[in-house]
């Protein structure tokens, strides 16, 4: 969770809401990530997502069995489907998101029995680090 408070830092100095995520298979880090929205022109470059395309190149394969995922804020619905989508085994988040969170807070995708896969799920690791971060980077914008 470190790696992802640290990348989420970098997003804040690029001007984006920081969140960053890192996909961890066998030990190893195999992709990660950081909001890049407004960088990207993009609106589907949330951090969960840039981390996904980025381990499903460095398995070879868009399904990402065994894989789990550290993210500082709680996926939203299109980051939660796509973790459903790539069938990743655990998601370890930082902090709930009451708006938009959709693995636990608003929603629940990745448990959800309508869906064919269910993920795994531990939230809070380093909640009050990734609350603050994100308390900071709004407090200076408004």
């Amino acid at each position: 969770m470190g790696q992802a408070l640290a990348l989420a830092d970098h997003a804040a100095t690029q001007g984006e809401v920081p969140v960053g995520a890192v996909a961890v298979h066998d030990g190893r880090r195999i992709g990660c990530g950081w909001n890049q929205v407004i960088t990207l022109n993009d609106p589907s470059a949330h951090a969960e997502v840039v981390a996904l395309r980025r381990a499903a190149q460095a398995l070879g394969n868009y399904r990402l069995e065994g894989v789990t995922l550290y993210v500082t804020l709680e996926p939203c619905p299109m980051c939660a489907g796509a973790l459903v989508h790539a069938r990743i085994e655990r998601l370890v988040f930082a902090t709930a998101d009451p708006r938009a969170g959709s693995c636990g807070s608003l929603f629940n995708l990745c448990r959800s029995p309508l869906l064919n896969h269910r993920i795994a799920i531990t939230a809070g690791v380093e909640n009050e680090a990734a609350r603050e971060q994100l308390q900071r980077f709004f407090q200076a914008r408004r």
